[in-house]
């Protein structure tokens, strides 16, 4: 039986050796057959399969009868799932994240290193990992850093870089003895420490992750610039689902969140929300890879080497306002905002992706393929008409954000714009023919499925569990999970490693933003029609209206890509004559702000 998994194997593991004395630690089973290497992780390196036993401690180390512990979070359901694949250190012990407790303090580098020998810590979906919680369990092992103060920094970019390079050399300073013990550091330590270790013929990977030094590690699933964002796993501090201020409170909780991801998702978090949902991906990846069953993705598709690519999102979101006319606050009682529920989500589970060769076609042949029942995925070379000369609604943006009102433009449109711009008016689209496009060039792909409906029906029946349970924490970091990972596939920086390159796919990313905002077109055309209401500002996925007493313009049904209502205020007398005297979109921005910001005032 392996040592976590039942409270009446328990000892502690730091304080009973052979003679009873303080600090010892049994050595791992040396008899411990080797095993193949078999399992990949997310960064494309061979680790042990998941189906390998922890190994025993000797029992000649320890005392004849075993030391009896509590359950430190008895209140938590006992799940096994992430044990034997996590561990979770404070000041005072160590815990599997079911909650038995393992060892006392683990205070130095030494005791480390037998901690990692004994645990034999096997990966699931992502390498086996060591979770430090609260500043304490870090500085007893020599990981602490002076940042230096907010007022000594022109902005927080700085204080965070200059952290993040302290805690390295913290780190570096300390790891001797793990290297003379045979570990490898891959990459530079920071909030995350990859080791990495030879046993026998197979491969042992372990990623140390300190908790208290997340913040300094800048990527865009958590946000910066002046704020705090979901910083996957262990939670927000601005929306209240970071892990608890004190040690045991928040190594129960973190105990709680693994075994939930790992139940849940069928893997161990990432260090950021866009690798635990590039894990998803890989476990599916690797059972189709073994089934011979399903679309098995093994390139990246970077964008082709086009001229004239648009600058900034290939796609990019809708944003735009509007100054409200004298119909729109005719009756207004109420100022709503609804939102596309899991919009990302949902579009990434129905559309047709391209992979594989991508072919190259110009003139006749990229207008007949464009001409199609079906176009192919890919993108296309258009010229985008002038707006003004459709008898397109004058209340809603214009179809594409590259177009103007008054003169043509030239740019490169996603199949699914391709498709948006053809549809009928009162579908949101703007009724064109592909004779009306000019299309001169093309790229498409000859081969095209939905590599992601598997990916997305794990999250979203993830996503379900949150909801009904209302675990909050939950729900907010899957969607910090599949934004992250639609956010990164753009980003070719982020997935360098061999194995990792078939997560870099932009051209996926702008089909997916492409569909989002030709549905919420969709919506607000059958908005006017049953209500006669329209948008006065839109925001990526978010609409902004005015309606009058008791009309409700969000869908009951609760699917994904559904409007949900997302904020809601009654208007005052105060609040209408501040919309009736905007007189630019800035105003209306600011009239929006105010009456929402009332409001949180009153909450």
């Amino acid at each position: 039986m392996a040592p976590h998994e039942n409270g009446a194997e328990q000892f502690s593991l730091f304080d009973v050796g052979a003679d009873n004395e303080p600090d010892q630690i049994p050595e791992p089973n040396q008899s411990q057959p080797s095993t193949p290497a078999t399992d990949t992780a997310l960064d494309g390196e061979v680790t042990a399969p998941e189906s390998t036993e922890i190994a025993e401690p000797d029992g000649g180390d320890v005392g004849e009868e075993p030391v009896q512990e509590l359950r430190p979070w008895e209140s938590l359901p006992v799940t096994g799932d992430a044990d034997g694949h996590a561990l979770i250190v404070t000041a005072e012990a160590t815990y599997a994240p079911s909650g038995n407790r393992l060892t006392g303090p683990v205070d130095s580098i030494e005791k480390l290193d037998k901690l990692l020998h004994w645990a034999a810590l096997t990966p699931h979906g992502l390498t086996a990992q060591v979770w430090f919680v609260g500043i304490d369990s870090c500085a007893q092992l020599g990981w602490t850093i002076d940042p230096g103060s907010e007022d000594d920094v022109d902005d927080l970019e700085q204080l965070r870089q200059h952290a993040a390079s302290e805690l390295t050399e913290a780190i570096a300073a300390t790891l001797p003895p793990l290297i003379a013990a045979g570990w490898e550091l891959r990459g530079d330590p920071g909030f995350v420490v990859h080791l990495i270790r030879k046993v026998g013929k197979a491969t042992q990977m372990v990623d140390l992750i300190l908790e208290p030094y997340v913040w300094t590690y800048w990527n865009k699933d958590f946000g910066w610039g002046n704020r705090v964002g979901d910083m996957g796993i262990l939670g927000n501090p601005t929306a209240g689902t970071y892990l608890p201020d004190d040690d045991l409170p928040a190594a129960r909780e973190l105990g709680r969140r693994l075994a939930w991801s790992v139940h849940h998702l069928d893997t161990l978090p990432g260090p950021t929300p866009a690798r635990t949902g590039a894990a998803i991906l890989d476990k599916i990846r690797r059972e189709r890879l073994r089934t011979s069953k399903g679309i098995v993705v093994t390139a990246a598709g970077p964008i082709p080497p086009i001229d004239g690519i648009p600058r900034g999102d290939f796609e990019p979101a809708a944003g735009w306002s509007r100054v409200p006319d004298t119909d729109d606050l005719d009756d207004a009682a109420a100022l709503v905002t609804i939102d596309q529920r899991a919009s990302y989500l949902a579009s990434a589970g129905m559309l047709s992706f391209g992979y594989g060769r991508v072919r190259n076609l110009l003139g006749i042949d990229a207008a007949s393929a464009a001409s199609e029942a079906k176009p192919p995925f890919g993108i296309w070379r258009v010229t985008l008409p002038a707006a003004g000369q459709y008898a397109l609604p004058d209340k809603l943006p214009l179809p594409h954000p590259a177009m103007l009102d008054d003169q043509p433009v030239q740019t490169w449109i996603t199949t699914v714009s391709l498709e948006g711009l053809c549809a009928s008016i009162a579908d949101g689209g703007m009724g064109l023919d592909v004779d009306d496009l000019d299309i001169t060039e093309a790229w498409v792909y000859e081969e095209q499925g939905r590599a992601l409906d598997k990916w997305a029906k794990v999250l979203r029946a993830a996503r379900t569990v949150a909801v009904d349970t209302d675990d909050v924490a939950m729900k907010r970091f899957l969607g910090a999970c599949y934004k992250g990972y639609v956010g990164r596939m753009v980003n070719p920086d982020m997935w360098t490693a061999t194995r990792m390159q078939h997560h870099h796919q932009p051209l996926w990313r702008a089909a997916i933003m492409a569909h989002c905002r030709w549905r919420g077109r969709r919506v607000a055309m059958r908005i006017a029609r049953e209500t006669g209401r329209w948008p006065i500002r839109t925001m990526t996925d978010s609409w902004v209206y005015l309606v009058g007493e008791g009309q409700r313009i969000a869908d009951d049904s609760d699917a994904l890509g559904k409007m949900t209502l997302e904020k809601q205020v009654e208007l005052t007398d105060e609040m209408i004559l501040s919309f009736a005297a905007a007189e630019t979109t800035h105003e209306v921005r600011l009239a929006i702000a105010a009456a929402y910001g009332a409001q949180d005032e009153e909450d």
